[in-house]
């Protein structure tokens, strides 16, 4: 199904909740995101869903879905949520709009699929390019290509300074370069900067992209949250 008839079919589910109860279940493309302070709620908000859904003569695909605990109690085995009479397994990496949750005491995201797939990028580039092109033309693909995976929703993730640490060091630098000096190499590198951009993509407003809007609004609701 296209993401235009889910959310024409899926705005339903929206209608047969409560006003409060909306503030806690997220309809966008063909995903349902669920937040709850408990686990009673949650199974409250799994089964208005499910039952909406029956009436539309869809069901929910138990085996792509999951749970996940952010909070204290974090890592504290719980009872299972049922969905179409199977328990949906506890996670501890959640993906949702390219971003992946992790659970733990405070809202956190894991940063190492954004950093395989930006060195994965940087291959594929070198790899059509290799010495062929000069080390500028290199370093403004990789600029202008590779840099937006890496920073992809930075803005609206909890980033520590270990993580940041880790997005800057680029070790593909040294192989370009053929040098292991890194002040030759941050005078010359954009990667350089890369610790201001990722403070710029923190202290800017988050863009207007759906994705990111989206995202934004989970960060605040899981940040927010009672404890």
């Amino acid at each position: 199904m296209s993401p235009h008839l889910f959310a024409i079919y899926l705005d339903d589910v929206a209608s047969c909740l409560t006003i409060r109860q909306r503030c806690h279940i997220v309809l966008y493309a063909d995903d349902i995101l669920i937040i709850a302070l408990s686990l009673t709620e949650l199974q409250r908000l799994v089964n208005a869903c499910e039952s909406e859904l029956c009436s539309l003569d869809m069901l929910i695909n138990a085996t792509k879905s999951a749970c996940m605990r952010v909070g204290p109690r974090y890592n504290v085995v719980c009872s299972s949520i049922v969905a179409g009479n199977q328990n949906l397994p506890w996670v501890d990496k959640m993906r949702y709009l390219g971003i992946f949750f992790i659970n733990s005491r405070n809202f956190r995201c894991s940063l190492d699929h954004a950093k395989l797939s930006f060195h994965r990028s940087i291959n594929a580039v070198f790899g059509k390019v290799g010495r062929l092109a000069s080390e500028d033309v290199v370093l403004h693909l990789v600029d202008s290509k590779c840099m937006p995976i890496l920073l992809y929703a930075t803005e609206v993730c909890p980033l520590s300074q270990s993580d940041i640490f880790g997005l800057c060091h680029v070790p593909f630098s040294h192989f370009l370069f053929k040098m292991n000096n890194n002040d030759i190499i941050n005078d010359c590198c954009p990667f350089s900067a890369l610790n201001c951009q990722v403070n710029e993509y923190k202290t800017a407003k988050p863009a207007s992209i759906p994705d990111i809007v989206i995202l934004e609004a989970i960060a605040k609701c899981l940040r927010h949250r009672p404890k």
